[in-house]
């Protein structure tokens, strides 16, 4: 092993492609984080085990917050109008890193492929790297669910943060199909020596916060991890039980900008790309 860092494999010829207009998103976080500024549109607490989920208008801000102390949340994004456009973890993880914070963003799939959020406040911005590889707000893995809790323990359990998910997205007509990867937030994972995937426990306290900017109007569902803080996990009837004690409530806000001609001035709806090619492919043309 060398002391070398290889260079990122997804570099863009101008950051603003990524990461917007930095003073912009300033002028948000700094909304984001202070009392004022902004008008309460919704707010909601998702009991322990449990799903919800709400709409958010472009424009408007999304705090997801741990009122009661550590808790763990994963959360899915979906293009409101046209839910076939949605989260896209992989290729987040692959523009941004394999967990996120403050400036990153979370990106929707092809043939998509543009910002739903941007990540504008965030308590445990300066978590870091523990002393075993340990980051918060984990893009390496995704929910549990209920298939793999039966594979490894052989014991059924209906409230895996899939099976939240589920229930929290069909009175907006969608179906188990439509749950995907997630965003797990305010979870410490990494990857051991081994280059296994690991969780550790949650390092939020009562009042931490994590703040989205919502670049178009999306759905979004959240996820009270059934794991609670993980500071303790396991597959299995007698594993969940054990974890039921570390379990804790999630609390989502919803704000309107107040003065949005100031704030949000130059910014305007996340759009695709603009790929116009076929994929190689021609049409068939009748008598050619």
């Amino acid at each position: 092993m060398t002391n070398r860092t290889p260079e990122p494999a997804y570099p863009a010829k101008d950051v603003a492609i990524l990461y917007g207009d930095k003073e912009l998103y300033a002028r948000i976080g700094k909304v984001a984080e202070q009392d004022g500024g902004k008008e309460l549109v919704e707010s909601f607490e998702i009991p322990i085990r449990s799903g919800k989920a709400w709409v958010v208008k472009k424009g408007q801000l999304c705090r997801l917050s741990t009122p009661h102390g550590p808790q763990v949340g994963d959360l899915n994004i979906f293009s409101l109008h046209n839910p076939r456009e949605r989260f896209w973890a992989a290729r987040t993880r692959q523009l941004h890193a394999s967990h996120v914070s403050v400036g990153d963003r979370l990106w929707s799939n092809l043939p998509y492929l543009r910002p739903l959020v941007t990540i504008v406040a965030d308590s445990l911005r300066d978590y870091g790297v523990d002393e075993v590889g340990g980051r918060c707000h984990d893009l390496l893995g995704t929910r549990c669910d209920p298939y793999v809790n039966k594979l490894l323990s052989g014991d059924d359990f209906d409230y895996q943060c899939h099976s939240n998910l589920v229930r929290a997205v069909l009175p907006y007509g969608l179906t188990e199909a439509d749950v995907h990867d997630v965003l797990n937030v305010f979870q410490v994972t990494g990857l051991n020596q081994d280059g296994k995937y690991f969780m550790a426990s949650s390092p939020s306290k009562p009042g931490d916060y994590f703040t989205l900017f919502a670049e178009t109007d999306l759905l979004c569902a959240l996820s009270t991890c059934p794991g609670g803080d993980l500071s303790m996990h396991g597959w299995g009837e007698n594993s969940a039980q054990r974890m039921l004690d570390t379990c804790r409530p999630l609390h989502v806000s919803v704000y309107e900008i107040s003065n949005k001609d100031e704030i949000l001035k130059g910014w305007k709806e996340s759009e695709r790309p603009g790929y116009k090619g076929m994929h190689g492919l021609k049409l068939p043309v009748f008598g050619q």
